[in-house]
């Protein structure tokens, strides 16, 4: 299973962890709790930062003691045993297993050891040492076949036959092999590397370090932060050529008279040498034939070499292949181990380096871009996506190995199942794929494909600015365009969705988000205002509101209660939803196969009590009341879900729940048009009831102040650590930082689990309260429980969000950029709509009125920019993109004769064309740009120009966010930052080049690489490491190191089996290690689980990321405590650069930044250059925060230290 691909080795890596020599790795994780960069608190009497020295009750951990505590029993504990491998060539090497292992694991450690890894076509032998020889199966585990913790076992390779799959797949492994492509070296490797080199050439390395200390150009670049996009990406390492081709010949298929014989395959290699050969491939071997024309000649050529494997046969021919792939093996194995390993869902990138690199003849290459299908699976060789997720999600799990090994395989499948929707979203979109229902409107088009069904959602947002426009521009007439379009469109649309033939799809389809037939109008008070969008499809909210939904019932796991793979896919403009097959559903079995809610929006309700009984057991862990509603019959029943909710038995058997957009409550403070999918975020439903928990538990009814009150307490106690840093919540983990943030604000208190589970039972929400469907039941209790959401939407308002913005204020939350700062709302259970909210209460800190502003600012222009490329050709994909940046970032003028808003003029013709089109074509949602009706204007991007487009801006933001942008809103925007931000958000790929902001046109059509997918999911984690890493942060805050080290260590061995290295929540846990060591005085130790945590963050979460930033500011700190102040200066440089990328040059965390690099100067005499950075961050701290704030008067504090040794002492007494 891949997900573990360097178990082995990384065991190894973690039971050592505090004696190797390793070089430390850059990981990039969410540094929140971490000892940051910038970190002023961290600043002793001297000025230096603290090394910590060991004393008094951190100084009782010491090396051994450490490895002692990791290595004591535990949850999830690895026992490892020896086991000696023969392996084909004859070798001898050793693995250490634990029984638990399958043969799968096996494989995956031999394909990774230097000795085996070209080896992929083979059997598994295991010799025990009473004389017994064992085959293995590959999913079989260790302990099922023999015991290894006698001793005595060995394991041998044995050679198997093969056969065109494997093959093929032999040589796509040896290819891989021949490349350092997948090596991906971090920046903090080769600074380290290159610091050694030179420490070991200076004849005093000591004195070296502390005199020829480069001066950084952080004060400059952070001012030019365009013309630094350059140095983001560091270059890529120098590739090693083995041969110069390796092709399938021409000569394929092989005829049949020799498939009779065994031969496979053919191919056409050219050596290093220049000499050509044809190799056949055969069921047993690789030999050169003695082909030499366009005739084939099976016979075997003169000098007779032949191999079991491709590499074994290209040693034998070449010898500059020998020595060639010898070197690409040191390369591979001198990196850090993690520096060699797949992230399975690796982020975009948004910069790629410049000037663009030639593109060069590479048969290979092309091969696999014609070969592979969308989802990268053969014909006939398709994966069943949900036999295989309810399976595993089946497996037992009642002791802590039995839970590894479920969450492992779901981990697995699920990130497969996301890597196959991402491939086949994109085929559906290029139009690759066919519908499976060609006759509808293109807009109601499903695709299935590699057992992943795929429908598209629509922008209500999109369709409400476009209302809005043509409400401001003509409302008399166009409102009664808009109500005749909004019959047809339904009329139309249930034609359609009623079917007979589709019927059952419709179902399917409904849980697709394409189905969701849902004829329902909220207060139709102003029907213009109403999205055609919410009555008849899916739109972006439910989209997201659905997959929320299922994620929590996921995590809800309650036996015999199923969901479906689900993941969101935007790409060109279109939002794609792919989940995985309902069993049965396309085949339209048993029309009674829905149990449970309703299809109708009600009118019909379907229950069964079998049913019923496991969704009110996953309604007690979500916050769910039981409760009835009646049909349009007037028949009562007993629900615990949404009533669009529905419960279908698959052909399976199992019991499937599905349309789950509303499994939090409605947003008492949106149920106005429009709002329908406004609901409460599950964090916020968590605190609610936590909060009137703890009120009740104590007793005292003074209201909710009282319960804001002690929950920030009890979250004080909780973040000590954190507050040794002002950046301590600098960004928060989709998966960990939920648990990590709400434990840290107002929402989480530090009552026990079993209080938790007894809360979730006294305070439950009907979720279908403030909605269009009829409640049974008593008023009083109607109205119980409409008061009961009501208290929660004014909880979120009265008390979250001014606390929130509280945090903000005092530092206390101090997200980087648009992602942090979203993550950190959601962390606190505020929903994305309430940021113009945040911006408005946060109006005097000018660097969060910024990163608010231009949130919003970006995310109104992410819905512009789809709307355009949904509507643009491919042929002119790169020109409406550059063209529509320039207009964002430039000062553009529209090209077409009317310098009109696209937004406007396109929904106008659409909303014609529809109309005439009796509906055919429902607005916006035209995708096949070669019909008539979509036509509309072969270039309407270039009717976009900035004063439209900023115009749009402004009216998205009012109606969105109810913000008003400021006139200014041009000129006040972060331009690198904001850019970044935009390219992130809609997958756009640049040029890393210096772009001139002040020209008209700062990009050109060259500028633009690529145009990627950006993926919504619901990978799931690992609750127990979670709980883990909790129980550690407060031991950690009580000074309890050892106890600490232990339950980190416990988390990482656990997330280690889980979800490989390549996880955020692994580099979470090694941040956490790395603190422990730091404050035990082990600087080395320190070094390398930051390393680590760099290194993962850099991969799993982006170059530029706020949390790479401080994993290289921390990085720094522990260099600089090993008085490597050179290494730990351009570690600093990189996470000025970073930082400035983000967030810009205005934000606190950059002036720490800067204070800490003034201590480094300070402590090695460089005064002048010290009192220049703290000076610096004086300006920036009493522009962003005022003269009162505590970060103010750590800089002052610091100056007077820097005053002080200097001598200068009336300076020093001034500073304060």
């Amino acid at each position: 299973m891949a997900g573990k691909s360097n178990k082995g080795r990384s065991r190894k890596v973690s039971v050592n962890s505090t004696t190797s020599s390793e070089q430390p790795v850059s990981s990039d994780t969410l540094l929140k709790d971490n000892v940051t960069a910038s970190e002023p608190p961290k600043v002793d009497s001297s000025g230096v930062p603290d090394k910590v020295e060991s004393s008094g009750p951190k100084s009782e951990l010491t090396e051994h003691e450490t490895l002692n505590t990791s290595s004591q029993p535990k949850q999830g504990d690895l026992h490892l045993y020896p086991v000696s491998v023969k392996t084909q060539s004859g070798e001898k090497l050793e693995l250490q297993l634990n029984p638990g292992d399958s043969v799968m694991d096996i494989r995956q450690f031999l394909l990774d050891a230097p000795e085996t890894c070209y080896f992929t076509c083979y059997d598994l032998l295991l010799h025990v040492k009473d004389g017994s020889t064992h085959h293995l199966e590959d999913y079989n585990e260790i302990s099922e076949v023999a015991d290894i913790t006698s001793g005595g076992c060995s394991l041998e390779m044995v050679a198997a036959l093969y056969d065109d799959r494997s093959i093929r797949a032999h040589i796509h492994r040896t290819r891989d092999l021949l490349s350092l492509s997948t090596l991906h070296a971090s920046l903090s490797t080769s600074l380290a590397l290159q610091y050694e080199n030179a420490q070991s050439k200076a004849p005093n390395p000591g004195d070296a370090a502390r005199t020829d200390v480069p001066e950084l150009d952080g004060l400059g670049f952070m001012e030019d932060v365009a013309k630094s996009l350059g140095k983001l990406l560091s270059s890529s390492s120098k590739e090693i050529k083995c041969v110069e081709s390796i092709v399938f010949s021409s000569f394929n298929p092989p005829p049949s008279y020799r498939r009779l014989v065994g031969d496979l395959i053919y191919l056409d290699i050219v050596t290093l040498e220049g000499n050509k050969y044809c190799v056949t491939g055969t069921t047993k071997t690789f030999y050169v034939n003695s082909s030499t024309g366009n005739v084939l000649d099976p016979r075997p050529s003169k000098g007779g070499s032949e191999a079991t494997t491709l590499v074994g046969l290209l040693q034998k021919i070449s010898s500059k292949f020998k020595k060639a792939f010898r070197e690409i093996l040191e390369r591979k194995a001198t990196a850090h181990p993690f520096e060699n390993v797949q992230s399975l869902l690796p982020p975009n990138s948004w910069l790629e380096s410049y000037p663009v690199p030639d593109h060069k003849r590479d048969a290979a290459r092309a091969e696999d871009a014609l070969t592979l299908s969308y989802g990268s699976e053969l014909i006939g060789m398709q994966r069943d996506w949900n036999e295989e997720l309810q399976s595993c999600r089946e497996f037992p799990h009642t002791t802590p190995q039995e839970r590894i090994l479920r969450d492992r395989a779901l981990y697995k499948v699920t990130s497969d199942f996301v890597d196959a929707a991402i491939s086949g979203a994109v085929g559906v979109i290029n139009r690759c794929i066919p519908p499976i229902n060609p006759t509808d409107p293109e807009c109601f088009h499903m695709y299935v494909h590699n057992n992943i069904f795929f429908s598209f959602a629509v922008d209500a947002d999109m369709e409400q600015l476009s209302k809005k426009c043509a409400v401001y521009t003509n409302s008399n007439n166009q409102s009664g365009h808009e109500t005749s379009l909004f019959c047809s469109s339904e009329r139309v649309a249930n034609e359609m969705s009623h079917g007979d033939s589709m019927d059952s799809n419709g179902e399917a389809c409904s849980g697709s988000r394409i189905g969701d037939h849902d004829s329902v109008k909220e207060s139709v008070q102003g029907s213009v205002e109403t999205p055609l969008a919410e009555s008849e499809q899916a739109t972006y909210a439910s989209a997201n509101n659905d997959l929320k939904g299922t994620k929590a019932y996921q995590e809800a796991d309650v036996p015999g209660l199923h969901n479906l793979a689900m993941a969101i896919i935007d790409y060109r403009g279109h939002r794609v939803v792919a989940q995985s097959v309902l069993p049965g559903i396309l085949q339209g079995d048993k029309s009674d196969s829905l149990l449970y809610g309703s299809v109708d929006n009600g009118k019909k309700i379907c229950w069964n009590e079998d049913f019923h009984s496991k969704v009110l057991e996953a309604a007690k862990r979500l916050h769910l009341k039981e409760h009835t509603v009646l049909d349009a019959s007037g028949n009562v029943f007993k629900l615990a879900a949404p009533v669009e909710c529905k419960g279908i038995v698959g052909s399976d058997d199992r019991h499937y729940l599905l349309d789950l957009m509303r499994a939090t409550p409605r947003d008492a403070n949106y149920t106005g048009p429009g709002s329908r999918f406004c609901i409460l975020r599950p964090e916020l439903v968590t605190a609610f009831c936590q909060a009137q928990a703890q009120a009740a538990e104590s007793s005292k009814a003074e209201g909710e102040a009282n319960v804001a009150t002690d929950s920030s307490k009890a979250a004080d106690v909780e973040a000590p650590v954190g507050t040794e840093a002002h950046e301590a919540a600098t960004s928060d983990d989709n998966q960990g930082v939920n648990k990590e943030d709400t434990n840290k604000d107002n929402e989480v208190c530090a009552a026990s689990s079993v209080k938790r589970c007894e809360t979730h039972e006294e305070i439950v929400f009907n979720p279908n309260v403030f909605t269009e469907f009829k409640l049974a039941g008593s008023q009083e209790e109607i109205a119980a429980d409409e008061e009961n959401v009501r208290k929660a939407s004014s909880y979120l308002l009265d008390v979250v969000l001014p606390k929130f913005i509280q945090d903000l204020c005092t530092l206390e939350v101090s997200p980087m950029d648009g992602q942090t700062l979203t993550e950190a709302l959601h962390a606190h259970g505020i929903n994305i709509r309430y940021i113009g909210k945040v911006a408005n209460g946060t109006k005097h800190l000018p660097h969060l009125w910024d990163l608010c502003s231009n949130e919003i600012v970006v995310r109104s222009a992410k819905h512009i920019l789809k709307d355009v490329l949904r509507d643009t050709e491919d042929h002119d994909l790169g020109l409406a993109i550059s063209h529509i940046l320039n207009c964002f970032f430039g000062s553009c003028l529209a090209v077409g004769a009317k310098l009109t808003s696209s937004i406007q003029s396109k929904n106008q013709k659409k909303e014609q064309a529809s109309h005439l089109s009796s509906g055919k074509t429902l607005r916006g949602h035209a995708r096949w740009k070669g019909k008539a009706s979509a036509r509309k204007n072969l270039s309407s991007y270039m009717n976009v120009s900035s004063e439209a487009l900023w115009s749009d801006l402004q009216k998205f933001a009012k109606l969105k966010y109810q913000f008003e942008l400021p006139e200014d809103a041009r000129l006040r925007v972060k331009k690198a930052s904001v850019l970044r931000n935009l390219c992130q958000k809609v997958g756009i790929t640049i040029a890393a080049c210096k772009y001139d902001f002040n020209t008209a046109t700062p990009f050109q059509t060259s500028d633009i690489l690529n145009l990627q997918p950006v993926v919504k999911h619901s990978v799931p984690g690992c609750s127990e490491a979670k709980d883990l890493v909790e129980m550690g942060k407060s031991q950690l805050a009580e000074g309890m190191l050892t106890e600490a080290y232990t339950m980190f260590s416990e988390a990482f061995s656990i997330l280690q089996q889980v979800t490989g290295p390549m996880h955020r929540e692994v580099a979470h846990c090694c941040r956490y290690l790395a603190m422990v060591l730091y404050h035990a005085g082990d600087m080395a130790g320190a070094i390398m689980q930051q390393h680590k945590e760099l290194i993962i963050n850099e991969r799993c979460l982006g170059l530029d990321h706020p949390d790479t930033a401080h994993s290289y500011g921390n990085m720094a700190l522990f260099y600089h405590g090993l008085n490597q102040t050179e290494l730990a200066l351009r570690h600093m440089s990189r996470a000025l650069l970073l930082l400035s990328l983000s967030s810009g040059p205005d934000h606190p965390d950059v002036a720490a930044t800067f204070i800490n690099i003034a201590m480094m100067y300070q402590d090695i005499g460089k005064m002048n250059t010290a009192l220049r950075y703290l000076q610096e961050a004086l300006k920036k701290n009493e522009r962003l925060l005022g003269e009162e704030h505590i970060q103010t008067a750590v800089c002052y504090h610091a100056l007077a230290i820097a005053f002080n040794c200097m001598g200068a002492f009336k300076l020093s007494h001034q500073a304060p």
